[in-house]
């Protein structure tokens, strides 16, 4: 006798929606951002050290908006260490926490606060300074006219270069030297002397740090602000500060041209300037920059005369460093003369055309 069919089996209950994965990261920036997150804070704070201002923020900024991390995009981001990536996936609590801790261990606590400030401003409650970090300069400008050069200097240290030139561009004529100068020799200033410029802006000052005090400013970002300005404002202000003080104008035109800003020339501007300078002194120079920033000068020559040039810099061998910089000053030196008779353009002197 065949046995009765015992009861269809029932079917489970249906499973719920599942979570979406995360998606992979979109852009080179997603991928970096996703790397230095699984990176341990030591590590990332040495690799972040090593970034520009730009490139910290924009990276900064991706790594706070990331969110959820999940494992195909840490896969995604480190493909030739998949093996190895097995691993759940990284928080998002305390995200804005982490990137500080780890941004403050590669700059120190004063930078990683600006920086935090543009990539997360919403992490902390703003004073009065920190609010003009976000204003746009034509309204920046009016609120510090008729202030004192010294307290404007402080002020501009604190802003992103680009912005600090397009607030000096906008004062009188009269603060633009001296307020550079000030910039260039502010080293210290103690939170009372913030205290009394978050006052003069209405509002009080945060609280910064206990009594340490603040290094702003410097030789490096004076000439920031004066190369991001018009080329009328940097006629006008390194005379100036060259009569007040003739070793800081020495040493503000030293961090205004630098080997790297002849890497922006257009082809017919580097064989101009190429043309001036002997050979000799070319290899030595290019001896201390990486391949292919070479590639730069080599591109406005001849395939020959660059193919050969490559092999003398091979045969050269090694250079003192010291060698190296003597001849690029020798070459920066060229540079500027020829800028001067108007054969090429540096920096922002593009402004002075039509």
């Amino acid at each position: 006798m065949t046995a009765a069919p015992g009861p269809a089996p029932q079917p489970g209950p249906e499973p719920g929606p599942q979570p979406a994965p995360a998606p992979l990261p979109a852009t080179g920036s997603d991928r970096a951002a996703v790397m230095v997150m699984l990176l341990g804070e030591e590590d990332a704070a040495r690799l972040l050290g090593r970034l520009s201002p730009e490139e910290l923020q924009r990276l900064g900024s991706r790594m706070c908006a990331l969110g959820e991390i999940g494992p195909e995009a840490i896969c995604d981001a480190i493909a030739s260490f998949a093996r190895c990536a097995d691993r759940p996936g990284i928080g998002a609590h305390d995200r804005i926490g982490d990137v500080r801790r780890m941004m403050t261990g590669a700059l120190g606590e004063i930078k990683a606060d600006s920086l935090m400030r543009r990539v997360a401003p919403d992490d902390s409650g703003a004073s009065a300074i920190e609010l003009v970090r976000w204003l746009e300069p034509e309204i920046i400008i009016p609120l510090i006219e008729d202030e004192m050069p010294q307290a404007i200097a402080v002020l501009l240290a604190q802003l992103d270069p680009l912005v600090a030139a397009r607030v000096l561009v906008g004062l009188p004529e009269a603060l633009h030297t001296p307020v550079v100068h000030r910039i260039a020799r502010l080293g210290p200033v103690s939170p009372a002397a913030l205290a009394i410029l978050e006052e003069t802006l209405t509002a009080k000052i945060a609280k910064m740090h206990g009594t340490v005090s603040f290094r702003l400013g410097g030789v490096a970002e004076a000439a920031a602000i004066i190369n991001n300005s018009a080329r009328s404002v940097e006629k006008r202000v390194v005379p100036g500060i060259g009569k007040i003080d003739k070793r800081l104008a020495q040493e503000l035109e030293n961090e205004m041209f630098r080997f790297e800003h002849l890497y922006v020339l257009d082809g017919q501007m580097m064989g101009a300037l190429l043309r001036e300078v002997e050979s000799t002194l070319l290899i030595d120079a290019l001896k201390g920059i990486a391949e292919e920033e070479r590639e730069r000068f080599f591109a406005a020559m001849s395939t020959r005369a660059a193919d050969g040039l490559r092999d003398e810099i091979r045969d050269r061998g090694r250079v003192r460093r010291s060698d190296v910089e003597a001849a690029q000053k020798q070459i920066i030196a060229i540079a500027r003369r020829l800028a001067a008779e108007g054969t090429i353009v540096l920096g922002t002197e593009e402004d002075d055309y039509v």
